[in-house]
């Protein structure tokens, strides 16, 4: 994969790319874990869960919590609920990201996540970030989850650009695979999001960065390559 070659758009991860949303998870999970009489999952154990989409969490916690499947459309209920109170109160934008936004600004971005719709947009509002994308492509009916490809698809179609001209920012094996799956040019990941309690760095990648001022290097350096600078 090669980010120099003539990239056209870039599709954003959310959670854990944009914003440290970690306390939202927490949160929602320790009331559904009080209203289902079970202990609320530790911090570190969220981290490590969150990421694969909300039915995969949900499933998770289940089994975490000694309950059987038959409890996932209840638990679901009150997730929903829950994470819809939650959201935003406890995110915040990670550090350089009004400035690796401004980086990026000559290209048209999407946010592509696994979060809802809904609740996407209205985190993205919430924090002042909705302006930076032209789309925003969050979880619904017809689109699987990433690690599949549906919403990056979705996104590029949308943008009007082809997937082999798009690159992918993300924080996760998720988000690799999705863009491998879609045939996106290049994959950039950040260490500082959650790829569910592994090390983001054994993840095939273009760039592995610190955080949004290593990317704004980054883009820096790829502009100097690109003018022969």
């Amino acid at each position: 994969m090669h980010p120099d070659d003539d990239i056209q758009a870039w599709l954003v991860d959310l959670d854990g790319t944009l914003v440290d949303t970690l306390g939202d998870f927490v949160a929602a999970l320790g009331q559904v874990a009080e209203q289902l009489g079970r202990t609320p999952p530790t911090r570190d154990w969220v981290r490590c869960a969150i990421g694969r989409g909300g039915e995969r969490l949900l499933r998770d916690a289940l089994r975490h919590w000694n309950l059987p499947d038959t409890d996932l459309e209840p638990a679901r209920s009150l997730f929903q609920a829950a994470y819809a109170d939650a959201n935003g109160r406890h995110a915040r934008a990670f550090d350089g990201l009004a400035q690796g936004l401004a980086a990026l600004s000559s290209w048209p971005l999407a946010c592509v996540t696994n979060k809802p719709q809904a609740l996407a947009e209205d985190l993205l509002q919430r924090l002042q970030l909705r302006d930076a994308f032209r789309v925003v492509v969050g979880q619904r009916p017809g689109l699987r989850p990433k690690p599949h490809p549906d919403a990056l698809l979705e996104a590029a179609r949308r943008l009007g650009v082809a997937p082999d001209r798009c690159a992918v920012l993300g924080d996760s094996r998720n988000d690799a695979e999705a863009a491998q799956a879609a045939g996106c040019a290049s994959v950039l990941l950040f260490r500082h999001g959650y790829n569910h309690g592994e090390a983001v760095d054994a993840v095939p990648a273009q760039a592995h960065l610190d955080d949004w001022p290593a990317l704004t290097r980054w883009l820096s350096d790829l502009s100097c390559r690109a003018t022969g600078s």
